[in-house]
């Protein structure tokens, strides 16, 4: 069965959003709650899982496991969106806080897609 395109859009912003926290990592480190530990290295590591989802999503023999995989990843992100709505809400940018407050409704659909994917 082919990758459904859920999954695809998936897979293509875990690339992006991969390659960005590698490249970047310093954009994502506003978003890191301080119970974290060592942030720069849970950015990079974070990265590299987005990455080897991404790729496990576009080969069927890995297919299902990449899916739970990015089931965790994206489980594993949502402390620092929800920080970044937090944040969001103690500003007076009406345009941050559209953005943060509409990414954590956004987590269902990925998580949808992800396991769509595991189970295709």
């Amino acid at each position: 069965m082919s990758l459904p395109l859920s999954a695809k859009v998936l897979a293509t912003g875990f690339t992006v959003s991969g390659i960005v926290h590698l490249v970047r990592p310093q954009t994502f480190e506003p978003l890191m709650p301080a119970w974290v530990p060592a942030h720069r290295e849970v950015i990079h590591a974070s990265g590299v899982a987005e990455l080897a989802c991404a790729a496990g999503l576009a080969v069927p023999a890995t297919r299902k496991v990449a899916g739970y995989a990015s089931v965790v990843v994206l489980l594993g992100v949502f402390p620092g969106n929800v920080k970044m709505a937090q944040d969001a809400m103690r500003t007076r940018n009406t345009r941050f806080k559209a953005i943060a407050l509409a990414r954590l409704p956004l987590q269902w659909p990925m998580i949808r897609a992800a396991l769509k994917a595991a189970r295709s």
